[in-house]
This record gives structure tokens, sequence and C-alpha cells, in this order.
């Protein structure tokens, strides 16, 4: 692995699908960050809709674009996002996170659009190779805590780490005519996650003890995501720093986070 200047990693509230459509103020900052970042060797995506009861990476050179949604507009389903795959990256973070199993996926998965929903701006150009790893639904917030601290050497080998969830995530409770709008516990947990996060990274795991917990994680998928990122961070010995912010529909919040190269 070359040792370079690390490349900034990244949390991104991703929303609905049908923001890989849309162009608003949360999409152009994902826009900006993508400028920002120039052009990576690769990325390694930690997407909240690979969640299944082991880690497991994508190592097809073509990884295919899976439309894990349904209900939405044929537009959406016409999608796709070409990007190819890369077989050593996913070889290197079997290695890292060795002695830990690591199941090398190449032919069963390939990018959901918790990937390529973002990353259709992030690289519109889909010329970037991506790399997909699963979140291991039967591990806790310490687990994935450690396996981003473990990814973190990633960053100076020219690959850019990128979680992709929501910080609060509860369908159950949209409110779907509150489009920038966001309940008080929404609000609460939001703000909780962003303190630790700017000061403290490490520390993320105190956010499960969160009064709000329950309500703004009652799946925690979308959640795990942002342990990654606050994994690579305190690995670093660095604090993050929120690049978009804001709820919608009530029960989402969209807030985006770098970690500076």
């Amino acid at each position: 692995m070359t040792s370079t200047s690390p490349l900034p990693a990244a949390f991104i509230g991703h929303g609905s699908p049908l923001n890989a459509l849309e162009r608003n103020r949360f999409t152009d900052a994902w826009r900006s960050f993508g400028a920002s970042v120039g052009r990576p060797r690769a990325v390694l995506a930690i997407s909240a809709h690979w969640y299944v009861p082991l880690t497991a990476v994508t190592a097809m050179a073509e990884p295919r674009t899976i439309h894990d949604f349904g209900g939405f507009p044929d537009e959406l389903f016409a999608v796709q996002y070409p990007a190819p795959g890369s077989p050593d990256l996913a070889a290197e973070v079997v290695s890292l996170l060795d002695p830990a199993p690591v199941v090398a996926d190449d032919h069963e998965w390939g990018l959901d659009h918790g990937t390529w929903s973002v990353l259709v701006h992030v690289f519109p150009d889909a010329d970037v190779p991506v790399v997909q790893l699963s979140i291991d639904a039967s591990q806790g917030i310490e687990h994935h805590l450690a396996i981003g601290r473990a990814l973190a050497p990633l960053r100076h080998s020219g690959v850019l780490v990128l979680g992709s969830g929501n910080v609060v995530h509860n369908l159950g409770r949209i409110d779907w005519a509150g489009e920038d709008q966001g309940y008080d516990w929404a609000l609460r947990f939001d703000a909780a996650a962003r303190e630790i996060m700017t000061t403290r990274p490490g520390d993320l795991a105190e956010l499960v003890d969160h009064p709000d917990f329950r309500a703004a994680a009652p799946t925690p998928e979308h959640l795990w995501p942002l342990a990654y990122i606050a994994g690579v961070a305190d690995a670093a010995g660095v604090v993050a720093e929120p690049f978009v912010e804001g709820p919608t529909m009530g029960s989402l919040t969209m807030t985006s986070y770098v970690v500076p190269a």
C-alpha cells in the first residue's frame, strides 16, 4: 500500500433514492464535495442497504447497478452507474481486516442505491472504481467503529472511504408534507451526533444510549455507516466537519460529514 497524503473520508446522508435525479442543496453539496476530492484511485463505499449477517466486499470487475427499492418512477429504475469495480482494492480490504473473516463477493451484489444515488453526483462520469463493503447486521456499533479504524490506512493509498446512510432514519414516522422539517426528537439526536463527530468521534457509541435513539434509529442500518467514518477519524486523531445539514420529512436528517485530508 503506497503512502501518500491522505484523502478525505465522508459520510453522506442520502435520503430518498429520488435524490439521484434531483438537484437540490444536498445533491449540490455532494457535487461540490466530489469536485474538491478530484479523482481518487477508488471508492470504498459502506451503504446502509447492504445489511447482512456477515462482512463481505464486492470483488467483481464490473459491479451491476442494483435498483433495491419499489414504488418509484421508471426514470429512476433506468439509472445505471457503470463504474468499474476493483478486485485489487477488495483484496486490500480483506487483508486490512484480517483476522476477521471477510467474504470476497465476486458475483452476488454490486452497487446498491445507497452508493449509486450519491455517486451519480459525487463522480458523475462513473470513471472511478467502486467497491462496496457490507454492514454486518449481527454486530453492534463498537464493531463498526473498529472496522472504520482498520480501514483508515486506505486514505493514504488514494482511496475515498464513503459511508452512506442517514443519522436519523425512521420511515414509519415520515411527514410527507414536511419537506424541510424535523421532529424535535430527530433534531435532538442529530445534534447529539454532531457534537460527538465534531469533537470526539471515537465516542460515537454513546449515541446508542441517547434517549432518542430508538425513535431515530428503529433499525440501525442507516446509522452504522456513520460509525465507519467516525472510526476513520478516530484512527487519524482528527474530527469530522458537517458540510451540509438539515432535516427532511420530519423523521430523516440529511447531515453529511467530511473527515478532512
